[in-house]
């Protein structure tokens, strides 16, 4: 059996490794459990031992899964790829949209919460590497998508969100962190309505320390904290 607290204190305490060797304050990043094909009960005990983040791929599985904790707390992500036929209930289900990645989707999530009466809290992905296997905007079309966004009167934009191709050597992911970061900064010199990118969602277990070094806000952890996906 997987001790899902122990592995929670664990990268706890590597996430502040990783802030002090960065002048950072540890309380600055947010460990979210990326919960993808792991049963209830060890989000559970993630949730117990201190998770308040927790991320999911898919809208039908995070429905089911919100369902059997509906008597826990946390916020909840979506970090997978979202299509606009799911907005409606994907704003139902999550807090934020961390996979925000083109205008159609934008504008499918303000229409669906101007009907809820509330704002779409969202994240920009982009696709730094330009993979075809992976979703995401590329970094050239981001400023036009801001653009765009920024006349939508029920979406707002928090921050932008990677996923880098993997490396072993990490040293060799590093440049694409430091590379969003820049983006944010750039991004947040044009003082766009509706946007104010104050979170940056960057590493995965195999690079997250990496990731806060160069700025992350937000880890997302899976196999550090559950144990590998059965």
């Amino acid at each position: 059996m997987v001790d899902v607290g122990a592995n929670y204190r664990s990268i706890v305490e590597r996430i502040a490794s990783a802030a002090a060797k960065a002048g950072r304050r540890a309380a600055d990043i947010k460990l979210l459990a990326a919960a993808k094909s792991q049963p209830v009960d060890a989000i559970r005990a993630a949730l117990a031992a201190g998770v308040t983040l927790v991320g999911e791929n898919y809208v039908q599985e995070a429905e089911e899964k919100k369902r059997q904790l509906a008597d826990t707390k946390a916020e909840w992500h979506m970090i997978g790829h979202l299509q606009r036929n799911k907005a409606k209930l994907a704003l139902q289900l999550f807090d934020v949209i961390e996979s925000l990645d083109n205008f159609a989707l934008a504008r499918e999530l303000d229409k669906e919460a101007a009907k809820q009466d509330r704002i779409a809290r969202t994240f920009i992905e982009v696709n730094l590497a330009g993979e075809e296997s992976k979703t995401g905007i590329a970094k050239g079309e981001v400023v036009g998508l801001l653009e765009q966004i920024s006349s939508l009167t029920h979406v707002r934009i928090e921050g932008l969100m990677t996923v880098p191709p993997f490396r072993e050597n990490l040293e060799a992911v590093r440049p694409y962190f430091r590379e969003l970061r820049e983006l944010r900064d750039e991004l947040d010199s044009l003082h766009l309505q509706n946007v104010e990118l104050r979170e940056l969602s960057m590493g995965m277990t195999h690079d997250f320390t990496v990731a806060i070094e160069e700025g992350a806000s937000i880890v997302r952890v899976g196999t550090a904290l559950f144990g590998p996906r059965g």
